[in-house]
């Protein structure tokens, strides 16, 4: 990889066709996240933890009729925060987009949620808010967005710190772009030991993630979880603009979990519900031979991303972890 450089915002919008919106609520602490196609993406998904909670994942099958997605959707909120997906697709609607039905368009909007409903925020709203976090992500989508405690990531933890959103890409040598969105709240560590050095680390590029190289001790083999049942799950979308098939897009998805694993120690538990959706913006033809890089692309983007959303995580007020700058001093 050392061969190849980041796009030129370090960003899953490095892929031509793709903007990004984040909505979220600080009293909440929580949010939602948009990834929206130009065009409809060919899309897969590939779900490695033992506790998911996602919407019209079973669409993204390669054997399933629909064969692209309007937008793809992350979410806090747990099973509450689903509705973030709903406040998208009425949107979509409201824009005349979606997939032909006769003379009705239907949005196609898969998405995938994580658990952050014990994390400090002001959890006693009488309407579910997260129709109108979609919404309002939907509403922001660019091509520039903030990383860190933002969207999706707002109110996301991992062991001993707060986690958050991250991004990142890859220009490849053929041409083709490939990059990852991820929201960061996993049971396990993002970085070794009680040190600030990321798992991540022998991936960085350039000084993405704060460049301090990788641990030089010993970390523990088994780190103690310091989350319960159900409270955690590392969401993300990885993209291209390459040609891709549903059967090439989910093996980018399947290939990515790499990346998530070595990035996170431990992740994909029974307690973690992590997912990874694919997209591809089809402008690019992919080389032979070319579905082993973009695999190995995509999973080397989500390490980066992740340990990204850490870095930029900032302290909020109520925060029950502390971020990776303030714990560690670094600005």
């Amino acid at each position: 990889m050392s061969a190849y450089a980041p796009g030129p915002r370090n960003l899953i919008t490095d892929v031509a066709g793709l903007s990004v919106g984040n909505a979220a609520d600080a009293a909440l602490k929580s949010g939602a996240t948009v990834v929206l196609g130009d065009q409809p993406m060919v899309a897969g998904v590939h779900i490695m933890g033992g506790a998911p909670g996602t919407r019209e994942t079973d669409l993204l099958a390669p054997d399933k009729m629909v064969q692209a997605v309007d937008a793809l959707v992350l979410a806090g909120g747990s099973a509450f925060g689903l509705a973030a997906a709903q406040g998208v697709a009425d949107g979509l609607h409201k824009a005349g987009r979606g997939f032909a039905v006769g003379p009705a368009r239907v949005p196609i909007v898969p998405g995938a949620i994580l658990f952050d409903l014990l994390n400090g925020g002001d959890k006693a709203w009488a309407e579910n808010p997260y129709a109108g976090l979609g919404q309002a992500a939907l509403s922001a989508c660019t091509r520039d967005f903030a990383l860190g405690t933002e969207g999706a990531g707002a109110g996301a933890t991992v062991a001993r710190l707060k986690g958050g959103l991250g991004s990142a890409s890859v220009v490849l040598a053929s041409g083709i772009t490939v990059g990852a969105l991820v929201a960061v709240n996993a049971v396990g560590s993002a970085t070794v030991g009680d040190g600030p050095e990321f798992w991540a680390a022998p991936f960085e590029m350039g000084d993405e993630f704060g460049a301090i190289g990788p641990a030089q001790h010993t970390p523990p083999l088994f780190p103690p979880p310091l989350k319960h049942l159900g409270e955690a799950t590392t969401i993300a979308i990885v993209a291209t603009d390459a040609i891709l098939t549903k059967p090439q897009a989910t093996r980018m998805a399947t290939a990515a979990h790499d990346g998530m694993a070595r990035a996170i120690v431990p992740s994909h538990t029974p307690h973690d519900g992590d997912l990874v959706f694919a997209a591809a913006t089809g402008l690019h033809a992919l080389p032979e031979g070319g579905a082993l890089e973009l695999g190995h692309a995509a999973a080397i983007c989500l390490s980066r991303a992740i340990a990204r959303g850490i870095y930029h995580a900032r302290a909020e007020p109520g925060d029950l972890l502390p971020c990776w700058r303030d714990r560690f001093g670094r600005r």
